[in-house]
């Protein structure tokens, strides 16, 4: 059985659409492995490189950081910890609340943005300038 050609990360990335900067950057942290280096120092991959980068994008897409998938990727490899879907639960929880956090701040912001509308109900629907008509800088009015 023949084995496919390995990939240049130039490659991968044209096949999964993540950035050669990006690439290299999940080669550092030990997210996706090489096979080494091409004669002309490439970086080589195989096709299990294609899972590992798709899989890290669905991560991702989940909100889990890259620490957190470094995490669970050296928490599988070592075996450790026991299987990675319980691991992987607690860091989709993880993922949650903080999204939880993120949008109770910007409803934050929608409300305030509401009572500023309300207080300023007046100049916001009247002709002219809101604020700057009066700006002290001017030295207008003075």
């Amino acid at each position: 059985m023949k084995r496919p050609r390995p990939m240049t990360v130039g490659e991968l990335s044209r096949r999964t659409g993540v950035p050669v900067k990006t690439l290299r950057e999940y080669t550092d942290l030990g997210l996706i492995y090489t096979l080494g280096r091409s004669p002309s120092n490439y970086r080589l991959f195989d096709a299990d490189a294609l899972w590992c980068v798709r899989f890290i994008g669905q991560l991702r897409g989940l909100g889990l950081t890259l620490a957190e998938i470094r995490e669970l990727a050296t928490a599988s490899l070592d075996g450790a910890d026991g299987p990675a879907g319980p691991r992987l639960a607690q860091l989709l929880r993880r993922s949650r609340e903080r999204l939880r956090q993120r949008i109770a701040a910007q409803q934050q912001v929608l409300r305030r943005i509401a009572e500023f509308e309300a207080e300023h109900q007046e100049e916001l629907v009247a002709e002219g300038d809101f604020c700057w008509a009066g700006d002290p800088r001017s030295g207008a009015g003075a």
